[in-house]
């Protein structure tokens, strides 16, 4: 056989499960008939065994035994979005959307398995491969929730492999980038505190509003003023919640901000200067404010070993080495790599012909070949990794 080629029955049947996952996406940590489905694909197929995640959505199956073991893992949720690309298999559920593709990342992983299952039945596999497919990574909750409930104390892989489908390489490249490929994220809320009372009396009231609005601008010279030009960094302020319609000054106000940045030295000092700009503005304003940093995601890094490894992989499928620049986008697949080795590929999924939309777009599109490549470069990196494996 070609050990690294879907056969097309194969690629129908992932295809059709993408369509179905497509029509059906639900949101992170709601990931109920994903969740289902993905069970009955594995349970019709005896050569997996489906493991228990600990989490209440996702899935975890496992292929063959012993060592050398591989993780190959995908995401499974959608976004809060209403879809405009008109198909056959446009979203059934009214303002969620796979809007990033993650519908395409499971089925090219259900793909790979199919792949795999025959490649283990001809001897042509060593080992193990895990076949992780995560919930909430839009939240990036999902990979923390796993690891919590024990994912590496059930699966004790050597080396560990994700993907993106990326909307601006065609389809056929990859891009097997070393180094920081996706940013580090800290998501925090800032609450400052007021005195509230009538608004027709301000020098009876200390007006949170006011302070909250100095605040928004001031955080926004942490990237033009305190920041290397040649880091990148995003400071980004989501939301500004507090006030009232009428005449009232209210008791406090509440910033959400997300700090993104590929530089681990450029992340600390900003948010050193996160926190005097805070706390300084507050005191300016006769305010008290607290910052409660929340999520905290690191860089998604792929090492110089991991990362010849895997343009060994992406070479054995096929597939055309291209690059792209890093993006200040997040993703929790880089909580792994405290557990495992780990690696991150770019599948290119543009649609030949078609005008290109991003991610997280409501006319995003993957193109269905692309599926093909995603699955195959899966299979490679189990069948290559393992191979390789002392």
């Amino acid at each position: 056989m070609d050990r690294y080629r879907l056969t097309e029955a194969e690629y129908e049947t992932a295809l059709a499960l993408r369509r179905e996952l497509h029509m059906h996406p639900e949101l992170s940590g709601q990931e109920w008939e994903t969740t289902a489905r993905l069970r009955a694909f594995f349970a019709a197929r005896p050569a997996f065994r489906i493991l228990d995640t600990g989490t209440e959505t996702g899935l975890l199956a496992q292929l063959g035994a012993g060592a050398p073991e591989v993780l190959l893992r995908a995401d499974i949720d959608a976004l809060a979005q209403t879809e405009q690309y008109d198909s056959p298999w446009r979203s059934r559920n009214e303002g969620v959307m796979h809007a990033c593709g993650h519908d395409f990342h499971a089925a090219a992983l259900c793909g790979a398995a199919l792949l795999l299952a025959r490649a283990r039945s001809e001897g042509d596999l060593r080992g193990t491969v895990d076949l992780l497919f995560q919930s909430a990574e839009e939240t990036t909750t999902g990979a923390k929730a796993l690891i919590d409930a024990g994912l590496f104390g059930r699966v004790r892989p050597a080396r560990c492999f994700g993907l993106h489908n990326w909307p601006s390489v065609p389809t056929g490249g990859v891009v097997c980038r070393a180094g920081a490929v996706m940013a580090a994220k800290k998501n925090f809320t800032v609450r400052v505190r007021g005195f509230g009372g009538h608004g027709s009396m301000p020098q009876l009231n200390i007006d949170p509003i006011v302070c909250a609005a100095a605040m928004v601008q001031s955080l926004q010279t942490v990237v033009s003023r305190n920041m290397d030009p040649r880091d990148a960094v995003v400071l980004s302020v989501n939301a500004l919640e507090g006030g009232s319609e009428a005449n009232l000054v209210v008791e406090d106000a509440t910033l959400h901000v997300t700090l993104r940045s590929l530089s681990e030295r450029a992340m600390a000092r900003a948010v050193e200067r996160i926190e005097a700009i805070v706390a300084h503005t507050a005191a300016a304003y006769e305010c008290r404010a607290e910052i409660d940093w929340r999520e905290d995601i690191p860089a998604v890094v792929n090492t110089p070993e991991m990362t010849a490894l895997a343009r060994r992989c992406a070479e054995a499928a096929g597939l055309t080495l291209t690059d792209a620049p890093p993006s200040l986008a997040s993703e929790d697949f880089s909580l792994y790599r405290a557990h495992v080795p780990s690696f991150f590929y770019w599948v290119g999924s543009a649609a030949p012909g078609e005008p290109g939309e991003e991610l997280h777009r409501p006319l995003f599109h993957a193109d269905d070949e692309a599926l093909r490549r995603a699955a195959e470069l899966y299979a490679a990196s189990a069948l290559l990794a393992n191979r390789e494996a002392v």
